[in-house]
């Protein structure tokens, strides 16, 4: 039972990390209607950034911080050249993918093409039993990271009044702003915790799936197989999606390593035909 508890374990910690990058994609995307291709970026430069200051300060707290606030201005930066192309989809996927290249050459120039680790803390170091194999704590303080995140954005979207503002825009952003609610300062709040969430997600998964040029472009496509399977704008979804795409990911690996991608893929674009809005998403 070992490598199933171990395989299992694997799962659980990427379906943590794959919800901090997913949920704040999947609620932009939800409420902004736009694939914001840039995501991915965001993540990569989240990790650099933590990488940077967690290497100079020693401290991997005051580099998730910095990591957050760095992508937080980026995503500022984003969202207000969004508005210059409001309301043609094409644009507004064409400029987030311009602004991806743009941040990845970025990062090529400054960190190189070499692969980073960003430094964890001592007590993060190391491994505990758990179901009877041994496990890192760094993937476990993750998979917690997650939880707490997960708990955190129910709250926020169920018990706040901006977490009814941003499901209400995500239903109908019309009717929103017909009723005297400012909808562009909840597209700033959505697009910033979005940009949080990244960070944190860049941050945390650059110590155990390491920083490298084309990281971002990976980890956005597994984010938009979940919010496909999970259904956009949805919080459940994005749960769902993110714990449905790791477990076929790391146990299609292991079973099937030459088709460890169709395995993921596969189900995918059967959920497309047959339920084009995901498990979670509803016909807008």
């Amino acid at each position: 039972m070992s490598p199933a508890v171990l395989q299992l374990l694997n799962s659980l910690t990427f379906a943590a990390l794959l919800f901090l990058v997913a949920s704040g994609f999947t609620l932009i995307f939800g409420l902004m209607r736009i694939v914001n291709l840039a995501h991915g970026a965001m993540y990569l430069m989240g990790g650099y950034v933590a990488y940077a200051v967690t290497t100079s300060s020693g401290s991997f707290l005051v580099g998730l911080l910095a990591a957050m606030l760095a992508v937080t201005v980026l995503g500022l930066i984003t969202q207000a050249l969004l508005r210059f192309v409001k309301g043609s989809e094409l644009r507004q996927v064409l400029l987030t993918l311009g602004l991806a290249l743009i941040l990845n050459d970025a990062a090529l120039v400054i960190f190189g093409g070499d692969t980073f680790s960003v430094p964890v803390s001592e007590g993060l170091r190391g491994a505990t039993q758990v179901f009877g194999v041994f496990y890192p704590r760094y993937r476990l303080f993750v998979l917690f990271v997650g939880i707490a995140v997960l708990v955190l954005l129910w709250l926020l979207m169920n018990r706040t009044r901006l977490g009814s503002l941003i499901r209400a825009g995500v239903d109908d952003a019309e009717t929103v702003e017909a009723m005297g609610i400012n909808i562009r300062l909840v597209f700033v709040a959505t697009f910033g915790l979005g940009m949080v969430l990244a960070a944190l997600a860049g941050a945390l998964g650059g110590a155990f799936l390491s920083l490298y040029p084309t990281a971002d472009s990976e980890i956005l496509v597994y984010s938009l197989a979940v919010v496909i399977i999970g259904g956009r704008g949805s919080l459940a979804g994005a749960a769902v999606g993110s714990l449905a795409v790791a477990l076929l990911s790391t146990f299609g690996q292991v079973w099937f390593p030459e088709l460890a991608y169709f395995v993921i893929f596969g189900p995918m674009a059967l959920l497309l035909a047959f339920r084009p809005h995901g498990l979670f998403g509803r016909v807008q």
